[in-house]
């Protein structure tokens, strides 16, 4: 029987550019109590926010201002919450960690996941590092504590 040699070599240098896939890469994101919860090709912070309780705006569906961003979102669903703002009332069908039951983001249609236009995260809600709170998790604004009682 021959003897089967093999010989593998890394190579890395300072100078390269970086790939396609390197700029591709994919963000984890863990509830404060560090149950993982979404996975997204971009980071939430560079997504835009909406201005009526600083959640990020996560596109789902494509549509004729841009494409829906790759994402997956671990999250139970919980009861919906009718919510006054002004000028009308909003449905949040919203969502929950599914260890501690901490809410973490919402959506304006019935589940599941990536049935309306956007995904709302919740300000503060998620971290990047297992098992450390973000520095915004004990923020709150006044429009969302007067709309959440």
């Amino acid at each position: 029987m021959p003897k089967v040699v093999s010989r593998s070599a890394v190579s890395s240098s300072t100078d390269a550019q970086p790939t396609a896939s390197a700029a591709a890469a994919l963000r984890v994101y863990y509830c404060i109590c560090g149950e993982f919860i979404l996975v997204i090709e971009k980071s939430l912070s560079v997504l835009p926010k909406r201005k009526t309780d600083g959640a990020t705006i996560v596109r789902s569906q494509d549509n004729a201002t841009g494409k829906a961003v790759v994402f997956k979102f671990n999250a139970n669903h919980i009861e919906p919450v009718l919510i006054e703002r002004p000028g009308g009332h909003e449905w949040q069908y919203r969502f929950s960690c599914p260890r501690c039951n901490l809410l973490v983001g919402y959506q304006s249609t019935p589940p599941p996941i990536k049935s309306a236009p956007y995904l709302y995260i919740l300000k503060g809600a998620l971290t990047q590092v297992q098992g450390q709170v973000p520095k915004n998790a004990f923020e709150l604004d006044d429009d969302v504590a007067m709309s959440d009682s």
